[in-house]
């Protein structure tokens, strides 16, 4: 079992380098010896499990994760029971995965259930419940209810502000993302005060050089163009650029966080 968290390990480096057909080989190597050594029903079998199919989500290969996601979340059922945080965090991941695969009513299901579980055990003021309620947010913003998804979103964010505070990331990323759903909505100027919002805390907590910091400032970009505020977009991109050229050089990519 040592050997096989050290491989685990190393899969975990190898995919922070974004080199996952390197991890990929150690994943399968892993979960074969803690198949082998604690049986197939194992929590520590259920987590290399988890982390083969994160590498299979990397690498954009939803349908051979999903059947691993599922096996996961049945072992935690089993041996942990349904109203564990474990087995609520594989509902998540399950979701997320179905999500991938715009199936999004499986989604939203598993988000449903695994919010359940968070109120019942850590509470209703708890960051695992606030974050609970970002991603069941999400899953309703994909299916096109938005006031459904509003409503979740500002439960989420009040969490957030009362728990950790109105500068904390975490807080932030809430922020975005209901700055995402009025983007929907196409109410663009709710939108900005938001991200505004989220990018003045990364920038005070994580600095202006890192990466969130590149992620806020670029959808904050692609909302000034929303807004046909073409220069402001312009000068945001290029700021998330130049932060992007400083960590890790002109090759990097910078995804939309919405």
């Amino acid at each position: 079992p040592d050997t096989a968290s050290s491989l685990n390990n190393l899969a975990y480096t190898y995919a922070g380098l974004a080199q996952y057909e390197k991890a990929l080989p150690l994943r399968l190597r892993a979960l074969k010896i803690h198949e082998k050594v604690l049986g197939p029903e194992h929590p520590d079998t259920a987590l290399s499990l988890n982390n083969l199919a994160a590498t299979y989500i990397d690498l954009a290969q939803y349908e051979k994760a999903l059947p691993l996601q599922q096996r996961t979340l049945a072992i935690y059922e089993k041996v942990l029971g349904p109203d564990h945080p474990d087995t609520a965090l594989s509902l998540h991941n399950l979701a997320f995965t179905y999500s991938d695969l715009a199936q999004h009513n499986k989604a939203l299901e598993l988000n449903l259930r695994a919010l359940v579980v968070y109120e019942k055990v850590v509470g209703s003021d708890h960051p695992d419940t606030a974050l609970s309620l970002n991603n069941l947010a999400q899953t309703y913003r994909n299916l096109g209810q938005y006031d459904k998804a509003l409503e979740v979103q500002f439960r989420g964010l009040a969490i957030y502000e009362k728990v950790l505070g109105p500068d904390h990331p975490d807080t932030a990323l809430s922020l975005s993302n209901l700055a995402g759903i009025y983007s929907s909505l196409a109410q663009h100027e709710k939108a900005l005060s938001l991200e505004l919002r989220a990018l003045e805390i990364y920038e005070k907590i994580l600095g202006p050089d890192h990466p969130v910091t590149a992620l806020s400032l670029n959808t904050l970009a692609h909302t000034y163009a929303d807004l046909a505020q073409h220069e402001k977009a312009f000068s945001k991109q290029k700021t998330a650029y130049a932060i992007g050229v400083r960590l890790v050089g002109s090759e990097m990519c910078i995804r939309d966080s919405s």
